[in-house]
């Protein structure tokens, strides 16, 4: 079921709706800066589960999180204060930042029990943010791709009606803010303190 909201002042009632979905394990669908992702509760093994069923990868594959805040991320990951000083006043932006993941995480999501990494983001989105705080944790993520829905990416940006018609029975919900002008893919670092490199230059603009 698509739920149509305004992008910068997204209804308060289908947001705690989406959030009650999220809660119980289900998928919701809503685009970010990047491009259109899958949310779900990290925390909920069956959601995560669905994720992985859904996206048809390995269970050692990553997914994001995404955080409001460095409160919320400093319960996920070590984040040093080097990386700290570093990244303070780029938030929220276009990145995704890898750290050393805590033990909250690593006892829920294998790729991180594995390689004890994570991805965070901080979206400079407020639908997304209004959801993290609704729900009062964070998101895990991942990007809706073309092939998932079974079409050529050269076919052009994804739609909402594409999601519902080849994935609405298996979402809780599909959240359309109106015309989305994505930004390209996010700049990833890898800040962990014996790392601190560049591993894919996007959006963000470089720290160093």
């Amino acid at each position: 079921m698509i739920e149509y909201v305004f992008a910068h002042d997204p209804d308060d009632r289908i947001v705690a709706k989406a959030c009650n979905l999220i809660r119980e394990g289900h998928l919701i669908a809503a685009p970010t800066d990047t491009n259109w992702v899958f949310l779900a509760d990290p925390f909920k093994k069956n959601a995560v589960d669905k994720l992985y069923q859904i996206k048809g990868v390995e269970r050692d594959h990553h997914f994001s999180l995404l955080c409001s805040d460095f409160s919320m991320a400093s319960e996920l990951a070590h984040i040093p204060d080097s990386s700290f000083k570093l990244i303070r006043n780029k938030i929220p932006g276009h990145y995704t930042f890898i750290f050393e993941a805590t033990k909250k995480v690593t006892k829920v999501l294998k790729a991180s029990k594995t390689d004890h990494q994570i991805g965070l983001r901080f979206v400079p989105d407020v639908l997304i943010n209004r959801l993290i705080k609704n729900l009062g944790g964070p998101l895990i993520s991942t990007q809706i791709d073309a092939n998932v829905l079974g079409r050529s990416p050269d076919k052009g940006p994804i739609y909402s009606y594409e999601v519902e018609e080849v994935l609405g029975s298996r979402l809780g919900m599909i959240i359309d803010p109106g015309e989305v002008d994505f930004i390209g893919p996010s700049t990833v670092y890898d800040l962990r303190e014996d790392q601190m490199e560049l591993i894919r230059e996007g959006r963000g603009e470089l720290l160093f």
